[in-house]
């Protein structure tokens, strides 16, 4: 166990930064009273975050693999600590679109140097146990941050500005401990310079493929975080923060269960991933009847079938990831890959949001739901779809690892 210190230091600073990163969640209704905002400026302060966060990879993805993973992860936690400030003291939308791009900043600093340090800490070298925790650090701080800032919102004073306070002083005691982790040397592989992370040709098709499953399910899960309080709050006729909280984060407590169970249970990794886009997507028509049905229930059991579908997709698109990156680009290819996801990310929550302007927010819900049922169609008839083709394009040393896997 204690040699798999240093990987747990890296996985609780990320799952900090999650946390905090998704504390404003169950607020933003009250953001949008206070402040007197519509739905559209919701969704584009929410997606702020994801328009930052990929500029920021394709500056730190390669940085990481240039300097080392410690002094990238110690700054973005820095970083992070601004924007809870900035959450905490706003005044006006223009504060919560400024906290959300240094959010944004922080998490796009830190993603890629966190799971390229997962893979690279691991005694073992296990790449399912490091895409465990990378999936563990997203789900379960994204689902933390809301039933945290939930909870005190509900129960406790200023309940704007207590749960940031929370949080900054969580991701101080995860700046601390990460100064403990192995400085890693400087890289001299490459000089470095800003430009946008390249996929060696030879992963490509595999790349896009996992990049697609992850894409899709992680733009679903965004829909929990962003637009489904306020839907479940038409839908329910309630303002409850901690319940609202709770409905937000049922996705992505599932997720983190069914990662942990899924552990267990190794199998194919593209099957695997085929099997989870085809639950996420029986989760988001339950989403979808959830509205005219006026039913909790069935808003509750897509929650947790869409999150049990993100956990197993995303646990073996990561392991995927993490088989087929080359050693010395490890941080630039996961940095390309996680680009990829919050693209997708900021396209639902954007589109949900101008939807909105014209239709009701069911009715957008239920649109963008549809375009996403498409994704996991696509993307699960390719996860099925001849994996002898590909799995010949892949590097004899890949092959081998999975194999031995």
């Amino acid at each position: 166990m204690r040699g798999l210190f240093p990987a747990l230091n890296v996985w609780a600073a990320w799952l900090v930064l999650m946390a905090g990163a998704n504390l404003a969640t169950p607020l933003y209704a009250v953001y949008a009273q206070t402040f007197g905002f519509s739905s559209l400026v919701l969704t584009t302060i929410f997606a702020t975050y994801a328009v930052v966060l990929v500029p920021a990879l394709i500056l730190f993805g390669r940085l990481s693999d240039r300097f080392g993973r410690r002094p990238v992860i110690l700054a973005g936690l820095a970083v992070a600590c601004g924007g809870l400030l900035l959450f905490a003291f706003a005044r006006s939308p223009a504060w919560l679109y400024a906290a959300r791009a240094v959010q944004g900043l922080a998490v796009g600093m830190i993603s890629g140097a966190a799971t390229a340090a997962l893979v690279e800490l691991d005694p073992q070298h296990d790449r399912r146990r490091a895409a465990l925790f990378a999936g563990l650090a997203q789900a379960g701080g994204s689902a933390a941050g809301p039933l945290l800032a939930g909870l005190l919102a509900a129960w406790a004073p200023d309940r704007l500005r207590l749960s940031f306070f929370v949080g900054l002083g969580l991701t101080g005691a995860a700046a601390a401990w990460t100064l403990a982790l192995p400085a890693g040397g400087e890289r001299r592989r490459e000089s470095w310079r800003v430009q946008w992370p390249r996929v060696p040709r030879r992963i490509r098709s595999p790349f896009i493929r996992v990049s697609l499953a992850a894409a899709t399910v992680w733009a679903v899960v965004a829909l929990y975080l962003s637009i489904i309080p306020s839907y479940a709050a038409d839908l329910l006729g309630t303002h409850d923060l901690a319940l609202l909280a709770a409905i937000a984060a049922v996705a992505l407590v599932s997720s983190f269960v069914t990662q942990v169970v899924s552990q267990r249970r190794q199998g194919s990794p593209r099957t695997s991933q085929a099997a989870g886009l085809a639950i996420l997507a029986a989760g988001l028509v339950a989403l979808v009847l959830a509205s005219p049905l006026h039913s909790l229930a069935a808003l509750l059991a897509g929650s947790i079938v869409a999150g049990s579908g993100h956990g197993i997709t995303f646990l073996n698109a990561q392991q995927e990831l993490n088989e087929i990156a080359p050693e010395e680009r490890r941080g630039e290819v996961t940095a390309a890959f996680i680009a990829c996801i919050y693209f997708l990310v900021a396209a639902s929550v954007i589109g949900t949001g101008l939807l909105d302007l014209r239709f009701s927010l069911s009715s957008s819900v239920t649109v963008v739901s549809v375009a996403l049922f498409g994704c996991a169609a696509a993307a699960c008839a390719w996860s099925s779809a001849h994996p002898a083709r590909i799995r010949l394009r892949l590097p004899l040393v890949s092959r081998k690892r999975a194999a031995s896997n």
